[in-house]
């Protein structure tokens, strides 16, 4: 029983090593870690380009000083909603409140 024992413990040992291979060779390799091209692949700009850039970015903010800012609301929906709530009024003590008179209820018949 031991053995058996034994011989699955060291089965599930040889997977856990092999299900960790394919990760360490996505990793280059070695203990260096990936070898990864971190700079560009494009050459860098002339000075003709950084110039003309530059044109460019001032005319763009140029543009923008010109735009007048707007006066008017831009709420899309400002014709559709009644005005805007108006402030609650202050409360009132119960003890100041005045009783309210006795309202008859009308019935609408005529009693003569």
């Amino acid at each position: 029983m031991r053995v058996v024992g034994l011989a699955a413990m060291t089965a599930l040992m040889g997977l856990a090593a092999l299900a960790a291979v394919p990760a360490r060779a996505q990793m280059g390799g070695g203990a260096d870690g990936p070898h990864v091209n971190l700079l560009a692949d494009t050459p860098s700009k002339t000075p003709d380009q950084i110039e003309a850039e530059q044109e460019r970015d001032r005319k763009y903010k140029d543009s923008l000083r010109k735009i007048p800012d707007a006066k008017t609301s831009n709420d899309p929906w400002g014709a559709v909603r009644s005005d805007a709530p108006k402030a609650a009024a202050p409360a009132k003590a119960a003890s100041k409140a005045k009783p309210k008179a006795k309202v008859e209820a009308k019935t609408g018949a005529n009693p003569n």
